[in-house]
């Protein structure tokens, strides 16, 4: 019921941006939080950035005072701002959203590398 689609990733150098986007549609109304998993080869999936209806956001220990995530409510769409990047970044970024179950994006892949 609920569609993902994600966009923005790519290859940047350590130190550098990288600004993630995922645009909802479907049934909006009933997405309750929405978030970014990354996962790497042969590494656990982590839950990297979480943003609740009511504009509760939680970051995993790594990425905080690096990631920024935000909502454009009018646009139906949340952003993952990622500064600072480390090659330990690198990874396939997964949008969520929760409803009555979880909806996933397609994922982006981000590469750090020099």
């Amino acid at each position: 019921q609920v569609q993902l689609v994600e966009s923005g990733g790519g290859l940047v150098q350590p130190g550098g941006s990288l600004r993630l986007s995922c645009a909802a549609s479907g049934s909006i109304a009933t997405i309750n939080i929405m978030g970014w998993y990354r996962q790497a080869p042969g590494k656990q999936r982590e839950l990297v950035a979480t943003i609740t209806r009511d504009d509760k956001i939680n970051y995993t220990d790594s990425v905080k005072g690096r990631f920024t995530i935000s909502r454009d409510n009018a646009k139906n769409t949340v952003y993952l701002q990622m500064n600072s990047l480390k090659p330990e970044d690198t990874a396939v970024y997964y949008c969520y959203a929760t409803s009555l179950y979880v909806n996933w994006g397609q994922g982006t892949q981000v590469t750090v590398s020099s």
